[in-house]
């Protein structure tokens, strides 16, 4: 099988009309913002949405996005395994707003959680805050702290995101199962 192909924001920009756009971020980050006609499939759900995608790269061009372009990568090669054609966009949803590109944001009535990245921050600073503070009563408590920053430079070094991980099975990131349904009945449409 071959590798798959990298686009970056302005060729992207400049085809988007012709491609086929997968999400493959959480609900909740697709939410915060995602490029014009993108649709969601979550990176975790990818094996059960094959069968549409392959019958979609049949009618078009597969772009596959995330926020930075390492689970898209990641998607595209299980995608090119299964014998799926795809492309990803380099640098994701970052560089696409980098290059002066908008993201469709819906229009709904309840609050979209935050984005996985600020979701990780969020979190992980308040494990070492809460290390921190309870460590003056216990020092065995700061165990989490260093456990956290362990975790932090892991993360940094195999560009891989454990807490990322976990934080994504919450149900606020996990998509509903009429949700994906109805993405695959939109991609079947496409």
């Amino acid at each position: 099988m071959s590798s798959p192909r990298t686009l970056d924001a302005h060729q992207a920009h400049s085809r988007l009309h012709e491609l086929i756009v997968l999400d493959v971020r959480t609900p909740s980050e697709y939410a915060t913002g995602h490029l014009p006609g993108a649709l969601n499939i979550p990176l975790d759900r990818l094996d059960r949405a094959l069968p549409d995608i392959r019958k979609a790269a049949d009618r078009g061009d597969i772009l596959v996005v995330c926020a930075s372009g390492t689970r898209s990568q990641d998607a595209c090669q299980t995608l090119t395994d299964a014998g799926i054609a795809t492309a990803t966009l380099t640098g994701g949803t970052t560089a696409w707003t980098d290059g002066g590109h908008t993201l469709h944001h819906p229009q709904t009535g309840t609050r979209t959680a935050w984005a996985m990245e600020r979701q990780v921050r969020f979190t992980a600073g308040a494990v070492v805050l809460t290390g921190l503070a309870l460590g003056r009563l216990r020092p065995a408590f700061r165990l989490a702290s260093a456990g956290i920053a362990g975790g932090l430079v892991f993360s940094a070094l195999t560009n891989t995101c454990g807490m990322a991980a976990l934080l994504a099975k919450l149900p606020h990131n996990r998509p509903h199962q009429g949700d994906l349904e109805a993405t695959l009945a939109a991609l079947r449409a496409h």
